[in-house]
């Protein structure tokens, strides 16, 4: 897969996750349907909301659910996200039958598409979606090391 085809995705992908409120780390998540429309973004909200289940990921797959029409399922779909996604959000990619994955930054300390883990790729699993990782990866780290950077700061 050609990294440059995807780097739309992952622009708008970072101007989601600028939506992300001060005290939340800026993760932005887009979902396209399967002609390249996006369905839906959000950032994550986390702490905005005292929700530790407001991922971007998922948030944005479940504005995607509902505007796709096919109930929970987003078969054909793809999901841009600055971030390699955590294990939460790479189950409900998964289970949401997503067809492509793509993420800028890898995430070592909690990523599971590849770096502490990889659940999207588990053959055990039903289905499996395509993944492009690290697409605008310095963009997308620079995004996170700028945001601890200034909460560390006194």
């Amino acid at each position: 897969m050609n990294a440059r085809r995807w780097e739309p995705m992952i622009l708008s992908a970072l101007d989601a996750a600028t939506l992300s409120g001060s005290d939340d780390v800026p993760i932005g998540a887009v979902v396209f349907d399967p002609e390249g429309v996006e369905l839906a973004r959000a950032a994550n909200r986390r702490e905005a909301d005292g929700d530790p289940t407001a991922h971007a990921e998922l948030l944005a797959l479940r504005a995607a659910a509902l505007a796709f029409g096919d109930g929970w399922r987003l078969p054909g779909c793809t999901i841009a996200v600055t971030v390699e996604p955590c294990t939460m959000c790479a189950g409900a990619i998964t289970l949401a039958r997503v067809e492509t994955l793509v993420f800028g930054a890898w995430e070592p300390k909690t990523g599971a598409v590849g770096s502490l883990w990889d659940v999207v790729r588990d053959p055990r699993l039903s289905h499996r979606p395509q993944v492009k990782g690290g697409v605008l990866e310095d963009e997308c780290r620079a995004l996170m090391v700028d945001f601890f950077a200034k909460r560390r700061s006194p």
